[in-house]
């Protein structure tokens, strides 16, 4: 789509954005220099040297700016006034470890501007989740204070740095700190397009819950020709919990698991159905073919608005070079739960539980370890924000703006509800193949540049 009225109050702050390409991006690059890993302690300071960054850049550009301790690492709160709705901006500043090594093309914490086929790319650990989104919403309120000398808005920045580790220090500080934090609307910048060139506003983000089980056995590993055949083996055990965990028909099997699914509603699904998604074509990016979810349900469907258990890993016995005969004392496995809707992810840690208990034999006994239980979150697309935001996303892009589910979870858009009563609005710019998470992550200077001239739009949007 083309820009059908860019008036005098923006024109000059996209010119500016333009100008300042190459400034901004070293300044991206500074920062993804640091090695903010917040999972390792061994990185505590260069999660300190991070926030201190943002401290600093952010109050080069006017933010009141402070630094607060938690128990874990520091959050990073800006203010700066300005007239109209009170908005509050969301990054993370922290970025996952890098393992492994090896895979990397080069050092992960020296990034660089790369040329490859579909263009150029920023290279390096945080490029794309989340620092690169980060600094996109950053640069258009820099732009903008050096064209008008004030922003169109109050705005608040907050950059929390345990958001790869749990964010163990989150809701206190949402609770501690209320009323610094409250706003009209958030706005999170932790999510991606749809395909290359199609921005997306999501509108529901399906919750978590996480949980690893140990199956003991025997007190110790036996040799299997001895024992084997009398003793019961847990990896045995294991195998048969995981795989009564889904019917043929690939529903999941826990009692009570679908109570609060709500179907998919025909004005969504059109809008769904509208988008095209290739499935064939998804899958064939990593070597498989066919939609592996519930039948009889659309591909995006099991992408974005229906539950799912996954095995994430499982372990039991020898597993290293060669061959080794025994029984093994114990078989664990993790497992996550995606949810949607109004699915209470406490029940079913609960459910599951029992469900697993009861299929325990009397020579076995399990233990489990929780990891996380957030709810599912669902947008208030009534707020006139995603009108706004959508209409300015349409004139920056070559696709008109869709609204769009998330397959992933991001708890702090439901906390934001819960804790602030605040609605929020997800937008980013990330691409599919940016590899968060992974070796050689990339973030596209396309998604850089356009995501830092559409925050500048969505502003003049929401304050015209």
């Amino acid at each position: 789509m083309t820009d059908t009225v860019t008036d005098a109050t923006l024109a000059p702050v996209l010119d500016r954005i333009d100008a300042d390409l190459d400034a901004s991006t070293d300044r991206l690059l500074n920062l993804l220099r640091i090695p903010s890993i917040s999972t390792d302690r061994a990185y505590k300071a260069d999660c300190d040297r991070a926030a201190d960054w943002l401290v600093a850049d952010l109050q080069s550009i006017g933010f009141d700016t402070q630094k607060h301790a938690t128990t874990g690492h520091p959050m990073v709160v800006a203010h700066s006034g300005g007239d109209g709705p009170n908005i509050l901006f969301y990054g993370h500043y922290d970025v996952q470890p890098v393992d492994p090594l090896n895979l990397w093309d080069r050092d992960p914490f020296d990034p660089q501007l790369e040329d490859t086929p579909k263009g150029r790319v920023i290279r390096g650990r945080g490029a794309s989740d989340d620092k690169g989104q980060l600094m996109t919403f950053i640069e258009a309120c820099r732009a903008w204070k050096a064209v008008h000398g004030t922003l169109p808005a109050n705005i608040t920045i907050f950059c929390e740095g345990e958001e790869e580790s749990g964010s163990p220090s989150l809701i206190p500080f949402l609770k501690d700190n209320a009323d610094i934090l409250k706003a009209d609307i958030a706005l999170i910048c932790d999510t991606g397009l749809y395909g290359d060139s199609t921005p997306a506003i999501i509108t529901q983000l399906r919750g978590l819950l996480g949980e690893e089980l140990t199956i003991h056995g025997p007190s110790k590993d036996l040799h299997s020709g001895m024992y084997g055949g009398i003793a019961m083996n847990p990896a045995r055990v294991l195998a048969k919990v995981i795989a009564s965990l889904h019917d043929d028909t690939g529903r999941i099997t826990v009692p009570g698991f679908y109570d609060g699914v709500p179907e998919l509603s025909n004005e969504l699904a059109a809008s769904w159905d509208d988008l095209k998604f290739d499935a064939e074509a998804f899958l064939g990016e990593v070597g498989l073919k066919l939609p592996a979810g519930e039948q009889g349900r659309r591909p995006l469907e099991m992408i974005w608005s229906r539950p799912t258990c996954e095995v994430n890993g499982m372990t039991a016995g020898y597993t290293g070079d060669g061959f080794k005969t025994v029984l093994p004392a114990e078989a664990r496995a993790k497992i996550s739960f995606r949810l949607v809707g109004t699915q209470d992810p406490h029940a079913i840690r609960e459910s599951f539980r029992k469900m697993v208990r009861d299929m325990i034999p009397t020579d076995c006994r399990v233990e489990f370890h929780s990891h996380g239980a957030s709810a599912a979150g669902q947008m208030a697309t009534t707020h006139p924000a995603f009108a706004q935001a959508r209409t300015a996303l349409s004139d920056e892009w070559p696709n008109a703006a869709a609204y769009v589910g998330c397959g992933g979870s991001i708890p702090i858009a439901a906390y934001f509800k819960q804790y602030l009563d605040m609605d929020a609005m997800l937008i980013g710019f990330g691409k599919d193949d940016d590899q968060i998470h992974s070796p050689n992550e990339k973030y596209d200077l396309s998604s850089f540049h356009k995501g830092t001239r559409s925050w500048a739009r969505i502003l003049h949007a929401m304050t015209a």
